[in-house]
């Protein structure tokens, strides 16, 4: 009968903690999770803003069209790519290829803390502007 007493109280203690392991699993998860909710779509975001940069100055060296046009281009769709107000958006033309750089901050919430991304690139033509 003895045995049968320490067995159930051992099998309880076990049964403890597996849910407190079950609960941090749990928390550590909804954390992950949350921080991918918050970041994932800047981060997306960004990859889709560099994909147009890439698009604009190539469109732009094709169509022989000035550095102004590029950054009205980008300013212009600023708000689809999470382009803040403040961005720096330079644009040049270097040994006949155009070349835009984009550079911004953006500060993402967290629970405890806030995580700071920069966005910081440049890219350049794949054709040679004759204007």
């Amino acid at each position: 009968m003895r045995q049968t007493v320490e067995f159930s109280a051992a099998k309880r203690r076990m049964q403890g903690g597996s849910r407190l392991n079950f609960l941090i699993v749990m928390a550590i998860l909804i954390a992950a999770g949350y921080v991918g909710y918050q970041v994932v779509p800047v981060v997306y975001r960004a990859t889709l803003l560099e994909s147009f940069m890439q698009d604009t100055v190539n469109n732009a060296a094709v169509a022989n069209k000035s550095t102004a046009w590029v950054d009205q281009q980008i300013r212009g769709n600023a708000e689809d790519y999470g382009l803040p107000k403040d961005a720096l958006i330079e644009t040049r033309q270097d040994n006949g290829r155009l070349e835009t750089h984009v550079k911004f901050t953006r500060t993402i919430p967290l629970v405890v803390t806030t995580y700071e991304y920069k966005f910081d690139h440049t890219v350049r033509s794949t054709t040679i502007s004759t204007s």
